[in-house]
């Protein structure tokens, strides 16, 4: 049996561990963290000053410091100091200073604000194909409909 879980690295509780509730506080704050995560921001490689409990950030390419060597990770800030979740691909995260969600595609994270181009009005005449296509692949790319 391994000691933690496969996709987010949670903690297990192993037969005749001593301080079980360490590790079962560090699997909530883990767990906390990747359920319906929310960022401060995207990219950025330097902690911020004065982070609150709770707060979490998804690191850049190149962090530093505190978030050395966690390079596109969710730091979130808790009263023991920062824990780190590894992305899995598919991981949506809601990025409150931006008002987008973010996706983890495996090898890097994308704003989906960036992702969908705004669909252009219908003008008129051969324009309504163009702009359906263009719903359409927003919504695909959303995941709402199978492309």
């Amino acid at each position: 049996m391994t000691e933690t879980t496969a996709r987010f690295a949670l903690p297990y509780i192993l037969p005749g561990q001593a301080q079980k509730e360490v590790y079962h506080n560090e699997a909530l704050a883990l767990v906390d963290t990747a359920l319906h995560p929310v960022a401060e921001s995207l990219g950025d490689d330097v902690p911020p000053a004065g982070p609150q409990p709770g707060q979490c950030w998804i690191t850049g390419t190149a962090p530093a410091g505190e978030w050395s060597g966690r390079a596109g990770q969710l730091a979130v800030w808790t009263a023991g100091g920062w824990r780190f979740v590894t992305p899995v691909e598919g991981m949506r995260v809601w990025l409150r200073g931006a008002g987008v969600h973010a996706r983890w595609t495996g090898a890097a994270w994308l704003s989906e604000a960036a992702a969908d181009p705004a669909i252009a009005d219908i003008l008129g005449g051969n324009d309504a194909r163009d702009a359906i296509n263009a719903m359409l692949a927003v919504m695909r790319n959303h995941g709402l409909i199978e492309g």
